[in-house]
């Protein structure tokens, strides 16, 4: 019997792997001059290739039908995915986060072990090849695949074309139009795991400066959405890092979005304010700028003041209780003018694809065309940072793996 897989991404890999494996005649094809080109960029070229933690810790990472992926998760799990690795030879190491790299913290290694797999058993690797179309041969019900250089048959076809972020490494979202010609339904893609984009224009006057140890919130029609504590940074038009990357994914598909980010969560109103007066008691005779100072990063000192409407030369002995409660409020909520995300092009994974209404979740089969299957990124789920969204990958190939 023979299959086809589109895509030579992780689940594209994986999966036709596993296939050939079980003796089915696989064909996998790839437009790219090489496999594994997302992969190769992940984790900063080193590769997060899963997170090592339960599988309830793992669906608390996964904000886009986590319940979807409850047989995928449960029949390979993490730990599945760092023996599979182990057992061909790549040592792994278990970093910050739970977060699982190749212990010679080379993504192409990761690549190796997959594409090995996949030659060990037989799988025709088609590289330089783009998919022009596809379709089901009504008479033999076999599937046509028509490329750039070639017409293949194949009796089940695999897509795993990945979504439509980082477009040079050859996910355009061209999956999507394949599996429009069967009649799936496909939700929206949006950036996910991405930038904010702010209206505050004094952002580019601090562009590269980080901030520790703080919270960021993000409110829907004045509604909390979620909060993040942890790293952020601003850009020249807005805001990254750890915290803005995961809260991107929550607030996707929201509107009128705010934000508020509290400089000092440690600290209670109380706390502050008691701070604060330690600091006036000890500048009595300073300008407000010393004091902020001693609070704040340097760089935000004016940006902070004017915020508060206070002058960077009014002097410690002369602010008022509502000045002081004014810094204070400031410190704790300070509000940023949301200007939306990035553009999709920037985000590190993408939400949305086709609708899990239309996949069964057990074996990944289209419900609506019968031996036509879905991995991986080209599926409406999606998952934070931290090894999460390759886990998926391989989860849902597995699953493949285990149906056909």
């Amino acid at each position: 019997m023979d299959i086809i897989v589109i895509g030579g991404g992780a689940s594209g890999l994986f999966v036709s792997g596993g296939c050939s494996q079980k003796g089915y005649n696989v064909t996998l094809i790839e437009k790219n001059e090489k496999v594994g080109k997302k992969i190769y960029i992940t984790g900063k070229g080193r590769c997060n290739i899963t997170n090592c933690c339960s599988n309830e810790e793992y669906f608390l990472n996964v904000p886009t039908n986590s319940r979807f992926l409850y047989s995928s998760i449960s029949s390979f799990t993490p730990y599945d995915t760092m023996q599979f690795f182990e057992e061909h030879g790549l040592k792994l190491k278990i970093e910050r986060g739970n977060r699982v790299f190749p212990e010679s913290d080379k993504s192409s290694d990761i690549i190796k072990v997959l594409q090995n797999y996949c030659l060990q058993n037989g799988v025709t690797i088609k590289l330089n090849e783009e998919v022009i179309d596809c379709y089901k041969n009504s008479q033999t019900s076999k599937f046509v695949v028509v490329t750039s250089k070639n017409k293949y048959e194949c009796d089940k076809l695999i897509i795993c074309t990945g979504g439509k972020s980082y477009s040079a490494t050859g996910s355009n979202g061209f999956g999507y139009k394949l599996a429009k010609r069967f009649g799936h339904t496909i939700i929206e893609p949006v950036p996910a795991l991405c930038p904010i984009k702010l209206k505050d224009k004094w952002v580019k006057n601090i562009e590269g400066l980080s901030l520790k140890n703080v919270k960021l919130s993000a409110y829907s029609n004045n509604k909390l959405v979620k909060s993040e504590f942890g790293e952020m940074l601003f850009t020249s038009n807005g805001i990254s890092g750890p915290i803005v990357l995961t809260l991107s994914s929550y607030i996707n598909r929201l509107t009128n979005i705010s934000l508020v980010l509290d400089f000092k969560p440690a600290l209670t109103y109380e706390t502050l304010e008691n701070r604060l007066l330690r600091e006036f008691e000890n500048n009595k005779n300073s300008q407000i700028n010393t004091v902020i100072r001693s609070l704040l990063p340097k760089n935000l000192v004016s940006i902070f003041l004017n915020y508060i409407n206070l002058s960077e030369n009014t002097k410690v002995n002369s602010i008022t209780v509502e000045q002081r409660h004014s810094i204070i409020n400031g410190l704790k909520e300070f509000k940023l003018n949301f200007d939306g995300l990035y553009d999709i092009e920037y985000a590190i994974i993408t939400s949305g694809g086709v609708s899990t209404k239309e996949i069964n979740p057990k074996t990944m089969e289209s419900k609506l065309v019968d031996n036509l299957y879905f991995a991986g990124e080209i599926i409406d789920v999606d998952a934070l940072t931290g090894g999460f969204n390759l886990q998926i990958a391989l989860s849902t190939a597995n699953n493949i793996v285990k149906g056909v």
